[in-house]
């Protein structure tokens, strides 16, 4: 039964870690900085203890602290919601802190551990880059790197990045240009940049632009084709448009166009204009001699008489 019960405990511990369980996190902070190692329990604290791999700092207890150690040696000091701030952090500092937080009535209410990891700045970089044979060779280094100093190196050039954990880079490459070169770790970052030209080669944007500038000179022109076939097609449908117009309108007056016939019973005006002789011309105010008329029947010679 004791086993059972001990198994049990164990898996308690492990899905519920916030009951008297202990949650680990890791704080990076700089070396002559200050390190601040808060409680995640929200709630009040009556009463809290902290230690460093086991050995016991200080304790908060209705707001009074009471210290285990030489303050001036800890460098540590608690504020009233139970953070433990350490100020002016050594590398030696780097340790595992434990915080145990007890309800009024003495019985254990949580267990924290915090991972204080103390960095150094790291330190400036230094970017060589050199045009050897229509190449570039870049190297980027550090000179200042402590002994076990931990830092990322990163070189980014024509959007191409390039990471090491080491204190030296090199590399060649056919880009030129902008090359930057960065160091950083958890708590400080510092980069250098340089600009290289190699003579001989085309550089990437310049490239990209000559392409750009001709699928745009090429989309310009086919634009411009189909633009003045378009305006040549709408002036032909434009001209055909008016010529069917005006031969309708021909049809139109055409049929429309037709000579008034003269009324049945013309008015005394009507007849005394038509009656009107019509003027001659100058050139004809000559009389001209009546044609003789012919003669329709012949005329049968006179018989003579019978005498008495």
């Amino acid at each position: 039964m004791n086993f059972r019960r001990i198994f049990l405990v164990k898996c308690l511990l492990l899905w519920f870690p916030n009951v008297k369980g202990a949650n680990t996190r890791q704080i990076y902070v700089a070396v002559n900085g200050s390190a601040f190692l808060n409680i995640m329990t929200t709630e009040t604290v009556h009463e809290a203890t902290w230690s460093r791999n086991d050995q016991r700092l200080l304790q908060i207890k209705n707001k009074k602290i009471k210290y285990y150690t030489d303050s001036k040696v800890c460098r540590c000091d608690v504020l009233s919601n139970g953070t433990l701030q350490i100020l002016n952090v050594v590398k030696e500092d780097s340790s595992m802190y434990t915080v145990r937080v007890y309800h009024e009535d003495g019985k254990l209410k949580a267990e924290e551990k915090t991972e204080l990891i103390v960095q150094e700045p790291v330190p400036q970089p230094i970017i060589h880059a050199e045009c050897i044979n229509k190449t570039t060779a870049v190297k980027c280094e550090v000179k200042q790197a402590t002994k076990n100093q931990t830092f990322t190196m990163e070189v980014v050039y024509d959007k191409i990045t390039k990471k090491s954990n080491l204190t030296k880079m090199e590399f060649t490459t056919t880009h030129s240009g902008k090359f930057k070169c960065t160091v950083k770790n958890k708590v400080s970052e510092k980069t250098t940049e340089k600009q290289v030209k190699c003579a001989g080669q085309l550089d990437f944007y310049l490239i990209i632009s000559i392409a750009g500038g001709a699928i745009l000179f090429v989309s310009f022109v086919i634009l411009l084709i189909f633009c003045i076939r378009k305006k040549k097609t709408e002036r032909l449908e434009d001209d055909d448009e008016e010529r069917t117009m005006q031969i309708r309108k021909v049809e139109t007056e055409m049929a429309v166009r037709e000579l008034p016939r003269p009324p049945a019973n013309p008015t005394p005006r009507q007849v005394r204009v038509q009656q009107r002789p019509l003027p001659q011309p100058q050139g004809q105010q000559q009389a001209v001699p009546p044609w003789p008329r012919p003669r329709t029947q012949p005329r049968t010679p006179n018989q003579p008489r019978e005498k008495p």
